[in-house]
């Protein structure tokens, strides 16, 4: 009887124990409150055990997290409220509950604001480091910034509408806020970037690179493995890219530099200038001007803008080229080892001329003084090759010597 007894009892205490089992791993952590000149803050501090990925997912406040050489994750979350006393201010941080724990291989920091009505004048911060090793950092806001640095794993940041900033990242990122800016450092990997309408700053992407705002400017000093740009209505700089390049805008001036690949550039009414591509450039804009220097070929169009293009053997494909302007002058400078098939026109010659440093080619005219004239120009250099149409329906053309 005694041993049934004992039986019993051991069953029963497993059986009290085993919904604990079920329970994530969590740590204790530690709170005060104080007094901040008329405000009250709540700090909380603890600590999680160094696993492989972080999610962070809070309703308010904004997420810093740094990557270094300590084994665990430690935290610590401000959070400040304008209450007038400390009740009241008590009761408020009792309504934004924050829990931290382990589950399975994913370290979780959650901040929960289970109250009816966010009070206005609030602000809360979380900050954590962690290992720099760490595989994947998720991070969820719903209005404040993110900022994260160091580590060599993926980092996924979203804010409702918040700035973000990341750094250091060594497995690619994906970035996206309703509508603050976007500055990015050195990222290994691929990299996306989306915001609703703020401006998007990019040093250093090592991998694939998607920038996207809604009307921001967006700036790259160099990315390795290609980029896709677009911006509703700002400007485009990208100072060096090592594959195709991809820029849109809804209005805004482009500006690239080195390209080591073919380039497609569209905006809706701003100039397009590009410094070297080694492939094919396409430019179109409503209005602006375009410069094309260093280029094997082109696909230049603009409404009403000068066009200039220098066409190089940049060791890249080579394909026809296509200039036109409805009310501009075009200028083509062409390398001594160039080799094209040249036609020319200009639809309302009156009052415009077409001018060539190149005897090959050809210059004539149709109709008198007294009735609309139009200039064509034809001719083959170094025997002929792709096609080189230019055409401008009232301005001058000039085919010019490249120079060295």
């Amino acid at each position: 009887m005694k041993r049934a007894l004992q039986i019993v009892g051991l069953a029963g205490v497993l059986a009290l124990l085993a919904p604990l089992a079920l329970v994530p791993k969590s740590w204790a952590q530690e709170t005060h409150v104080t007094r901040e000149g008329g405000d009250w803050g709540q700090e909380i501090t603890g600590s999680l055990a160094g696993v492989k990925n972080l999610r962070i997912k809070v309703d308010m406040g904004s997420v810093v997290v740094r990557g270094g050489q300590q084994q665990g994750i430690n935290y610590v979350i401000h959070t400040r409220f304008g209450s007038s006393s400390e009740q009241e201010a008590r009761r408020q941080f009792e309504q934004y509950k924050v829990t931290a724990y382990v589950k399975g291989d994913t370290a979780w920091i959650v901040g929960d604001w289970q109250g009816s009505k966010r009070p206005r004048h609030c602000s809360s911060e979380f900050s954590v480091m962690v290992p720099r090793e760490m595989a994947l950092l998720k991070l969820e806001t719903e209005g404040g910034n993110v900022d994260a640095t160091g580590v060599t794993g993926r980092v996924e940041a979203e804010s409702g509408g918040g700035s973000l900033r990341l750094d250091d990242i060594g497995g690619g990122a994906n970035a996206e806020t309703g509508g603050g800016s976007i500055d990015v450092g050195t990222i290994s990997g691929d990299l996306g970037l989306h915001t609703g309408g703020g401006s998007i700053e990019v040093r250093q992407a090592n991998g694939k690179l998607v920038a996207e705002t809604g009307g921001g400017s967006v700036e790259i000093q160099s990315c390795a493995q290609g980029a896709v740009i677009e911006t509703g209505g700002s400007s485009i700089t990208v100072r060096h890219c090592n594959g195709m390049v991809k820029a849109s805008t809804g209005g805004g001036s482009v500006d690239l530099s080195d390209i080591g690949g073919p380039a497609q550039i569209e905006t809706g009414g701003g100039s397009i200038r590009l410094n070297s591509a080694k492939g094919h450039v396409h430019a179109e804009t409503g209005g602006g001007g375009i410069e094309l220097y260093g280029v094997p070929s082109a696909s230049a169009e603009t409404g009403a803008g000068g066009i200039t293009v220098k066409l190089m053997n940049t060791g890249g494909e080579r394909r026809d080229s296509d200039l036109e302007t409805g009310a501009g002058d075009i200028t083509v400078y062409l390398a001594a080892d160039v080799a094209v098939n040249v036609r020319a026109s200009v639809d309302m010659g009156n009052g415009h001329h077409i001018t060539s440093e190149f005897p090959d080619i050809h210059i004539s005219s149709e109709g008198g003084q007294w009735e609309a004239k139009t200039l064509n120009a034809e001719g083959k250099l170094n025997g002929g090759g792709p096609a080189l149409k230019v055409r401008t329906a009232s301005g001058n053309i000039t085919f010019k010597h490249a120079g060295h």
